[in-house]
């Protein structure tokens, strides 16, 4: 049965007997007084809803007092505590440098984001239940635009606790999200707040009006998303320029007219083509309705039986009376309800109407994620909207819509930052030939997500801890947008600019709109002619870093540089970039941090030594090593370390030079031929020889091998991802296979998350982007090493892909001293498995079957990941991965079985290169 939102007890009367009914209340553009006596319950009414310097009138603080207390009526009916009023005592925060997240709408549309905004940013998701408790004012440096200020809110916390604040002074929102109509009140006054703000919107009037237009989004959805909409006959005046023209629609017939009256003719032949059309298939019923956005919510149908002529047409003409400019007159079938036998008897039961809703999230790279579908059910003798129906548990090309807004301009979305971040889209469940079919009606904003937030909320009573599917993704694209608010405009020095694995970071700083200043020893690096500025300076003497830091921050002040902060990926760097930061006095882990982490024999040592408490303390993780400087060193160290060891460099990156010994003579073997082989930078650039080239012994721990992806600020762990590495090819160890997110139940991967934090904080690492590398033993998680940058290799494209989060973001932000505005459980949208590819045993399939030109033309179809890592083919007895090869699936066994086939069809795999055996440990 068509579905309808949201209709009156009369929606059957005739049109014309009685004027068109307003949909309820200021949120839907509406005007009066809000509805009284409908919210049960019992909570304090002395509360402070009054804003300091913004007054009310009557109306207003009516609606005011009613949308308080309708949220105090959600969380009591969600077995969730009253709202506790601390606005007699301001919150002073740190405006401008904390993520706020504002909702100005109904609290029982919002009620699951705003809770699981509670969860993944505590005390930073806020909702407004009056215009007045906020102000725009206008942005210095960025004319035609304007900040948005929050003077007074409810924040929500974790456990579903709320308290009524007052911010002194007001909050910068970082994100803004609003409830706009069409008509008078506050719909109006919230599509105002939202216009041309300096932060992100995920919603606003311009936007709403194109995609709550149902002739619009159905010919968009037909055409381009190849969606199954309702036979639809659509007469319309003036329409806008994005109907005007383009192919004709499966099932959709547009007519323009040149004006309201003397259409007599045209409609009755029109209608009558179209009732006999075969557009219509075996319906009996057809819907006259008015279309546009004001008309949104307000009582506008007719039903007609499809013989009923005269009728359809005589509805139309009253309604063509209605219309204004870019506003239409539908007639469209009425979808026949599937027949569904009632439990426990043989025959079928009544007609069951089925509306079917779907809630679809902006996600990182302006994706759709369809987060949630829900399905009404309802009687089919009459049409069924949301508020009529209960939900049940149950996807659709909506790429469609967010391609139509990328084309927009700025003017025409509402301003610079306005998206639709989120959809509700609405289907009927009908009977197509044999089969059952979902067919797209409208699309909507809160109503939809309130559905699924009922449901939701079924299986939450009497307790809080519901399934917030519908909401996550929103929350994440919330944060995810305001961390580029904040960033946005930012002065950053980059030291050290690395290779062609780092070529990211340039796009992405460009794209996230930061000021990047760069220091490098090469003065022809391809980076130079891609920053603001570029200051040549040798960064390779690393025995000379405290003097080489304090050269640089006189560099930085001759040049009058204005940095917010100061970073590096670059692991040769790390040390003097922190000493850097101190001269500058900017944020960053203390230089003794870096320099114990940096230096892998002194992490192991410093750990061994940190008994605690709290307990476990970092001890327990820590695995016995001794430093190699001479022959002698490795004679003693072979009575110290147990063997089988594993002997690396001290400095060492990429897994250079690392090998399995078995007994002492092996030792002194590869002690020699290291100290042979290199000596220096030159010998092997960008693995650490700058530092120069001692080694160390440890202890040779069996398990399986982890990577852990750390952020943390002041010392707390804001965000945590874990991924297993296969078998290596001993005695080396070159990586060979990996798979994100990890295999290891839960408490095997909580154990690994806390070892690697309690290991950064044992070495005095408390602000920034860590990679640990662990192996999980039967005695628990051991530590390999800390490396105090963001993970190398694939692992920020990976965790970018899956979990939406930038590693390289986050690093910025810790930089500045901003808290990186994190979800904080990310949830993986997916599966990748990838393995590595090696000159030495790849350099045939890499030049022929397998060739660059090959992957990349794989990767840009989706049929795989690649990640290179190395500009050239040239191999080497100690060489690091060319490349990373990685398929997704929505289980590790899916993309572990696509990507053995395409290793075993590009030549990747083979007898010297069992990836078979790499992926072994994914199964």
């Amino acid at each position: 049965m068509l579905s309808l939102d949201p209709l009156s007890p009369e929606w059957d009367c005739p049109l014309g007997s009685k004027d068109l009914e307003e949909e309820e209340g200021p949120w839907g553009g509406g005007s009066g007084l809000p509805p009284a006596g409908c919210l049960p319950g019992s909570w304090c009414q002395d509360v402070g809803l009054d804003c300091k310097g913004s007054p009310e009138g009557a109306e207003a603080r009516a609606w005011t007092v009613y949308y308080y207390s309708l949220l105090q009526s959600c969380l009591q009916q969600a077995g969730l505590p009253e709202t506790q009023d601390r606005s007699q005592v301001p919150r002073t925060g740190c405006p401008g440098a904390e993520v706020t997240l504002c909702i100005l709408g109904s609290p029982s549309t919002f009620l699951s984001v705003l809770l699981e905004g509670g969860v993944q940013s505590p005390g930073n998701m806020l909702l407004c239940l009056s215009p007045a408790w906020l102000m725009k004012v206008p942005a210095p440096g960025q004319p035609g635009e304007a900040a948005l200020l929050v003077s007074k809110a409810v924040s929500f916390h974790p456990g579903g606790m709320t308290f009524l604040d007052d911010f002194v002074p007001p909050r910068r929102a970082t994100y803004f999200l609003a409830g706009v109509g069409p008509g008078p009140g506050w719909g109006r006054e919230a599509a105002e707040l939202a216009r041309d703000l300096t932060c992100p919107t995920g919603a606003s009037a311009e936007l709403a009006r194109l995609l709550e237009d149902r002739l619009l989004t159905r010919r968009l959805l037909a055409q381009q998303g190849g969606v199954a909409v309702p036979a639809t006959l659509a007469f319309t005046y003036k329409p806008p320029g994005l109907l005007r023209g383009g192919d004709a629609s499966p099932g959709l017939r547009l007519v323009e007219l040149s004006g309201k009256e003397g259409q007599e003719t045209l409609v009755k032949e029109e209608v009558g083509a179209f009732l006999h059309s075969e557009a219509l298939g075996d319906v009996l019923q057809v819907a006259v309705k008015l279309s546009g956005w004001r008309w949104r919510g307000r009582q506008a149908l007719r039903l007609h039986q499809r013989a009923e002529l005269g009728a359809v047409v005589d509805t139309v003409l009253v309604l063509l009376e209605k219309l204004e400019e870019e506003e239409s007159v539908l007639v469209e079938a009425v979808c026949p309800p599937p027949q569904l036998p009632s439990p426990g008897s043989p025959s079928p039961g009544p007609e069951l109407a089925v509306r079917i809703c779907a809630v679809v999230c902006r996600t990182q790279g302006d994706r759709p994620l369809l987060s949630k579908v829900v399905c009404g059910v309802g009687r089919g003798d009459r049409p069924l909207r949301h508020q009529n129906s209960l939900p049940w548990t149950l996807e659709a090309a909506l790429a469609a819509v967010l391609a139509l807004e990328a084309g927009l301009s700025a003017e025409q979305r509402g301003g610079r930052w306005a998206h639709t971040d989120f959809l509700g889209v609405d289907f009927a469940l009908t009977v197509a030939g044999r089969a059952l079919t979902p067919v797209a009606l409208e699309l909507n904003g809160g109503l939809c997500l309130e559905a699924c937030s009922a449901l939701e909320g079924l299986w939450a009573a009497p307790g809080p801890a519901a399934d917030a599917a519908a909401a996550a993704p929103l929350v994440e694209t919330m944060l995810r947008r305001s961390a580029r608010c904040l960033m946005e405009g930012k002065q950053l020095l980059v030291v050290g600019a690395g290779g062609v694995s780092k070529k990211f970071v340039w796009e992405a700083a460009r794209d996230y709109g930061l000021k990047l200043h760069l220091v490098e020893s090469d003065p022809n690096h391809f980076a130079s002619q891609l920053v603001q500025t570029f200051i040549h300076f040798d960064l390779t003497e690393h025995q000379r870093d405290e003097e080489n830091a304090r050269l640089l921050a006189e560099l930085v002040r001759a040049r009058g540089l204005q940095l917010d902060g100061c970073f590096s990926y670059w692991d040769d760097c790390l040390v003097l970039t922190a000493l850097l930061c101190q001269e500058l006095g900017l944020p960053c882990s203390p230089p003794a941090a870096m320099r114990l982490a940096k230096q892998k024999s002194c992490t192991q040592l410093h750990l061994l030594h940190c008994h605690g408490p709290p307990w476990p303390a970092p001890s327990l993780h820590a695995v016995p090593c001794c430093p190699l400087e001479s022959e002698a060193d490795v004679a003693r160290a072979v009575h110290q370390v147990p063997l089988p060891g594993v002997m690396k460099l001290e400095f060492g990156a990429g897994a250079v030079g690392v090998r399995l010994v078995e007994d002492a003579p092996q030792c002194h073997e590869h002690f020699s031929r290291i100290s042979r082989d290199l000596q220096g930078e030159a010998d092997h650039p960008g693995i650490g020889l700058g530092w120069g080239n001692a080694m160390l012994l440890m202890e040779f721990v069996e398990g399986t091998e982890h990577d852990v992806d750390l952020v943390l600020f002041g010392g707390r762990l804001l965000a945590a991802f874990v991924s297993d590495n296969g078998p290596t090819r001993l005695p080396g160890f070159t990586e060979t296979a990996a798979c994100m997110p990890t295999g290891l139940a839960p408490e095997q991967e909580a154990q690994m998350v806390q070892a690697a934090f309690r290991c950064c904080l044992g070495c005095g690492l408390l602000d920034g982007v860590f990679n640990v590398e662990l192996k999980l033993t039967g005695a628990g998680p051991r530590l390999i090493e800390i490396n105090p940058r963001m993970g190398g290799f694939y692992l920020r494209d990976w965790i970018l892909e899956l979990y939406g989060v930038d590693l390289l973001l986050a690093a910025a932000m810790v930089a500045c001293g901003l808290r990186p505005a994190l979800p904080t459980h990310p949830r993986a949208r997916g599966h990748l498995v990838g393995v590595m590819c090696l000159v030495s045993q790849h350099l045939q399939a890499l030049s022929s079957t397998a060739s660059r030109e090959t992957l990349q033309a794989l990767h840009d179809r989706g049929l795989l990941r690649l990640n290179l890592l190395e500009e050239a083919l040239v191999p080497g007895e100690y060489e690091e991965p060319y490349c990373s090869v990685a398929c997704a699936g929505p289980s590790p066994t899916e993309a572990r079985l696509r990507l053995l086939g395409l290793c075993q069809g590009l030549g990747i795999d083979g007898p010297n290169y069992p990836v078979a055996h790499f992926l072994s440990h994914f199964k």
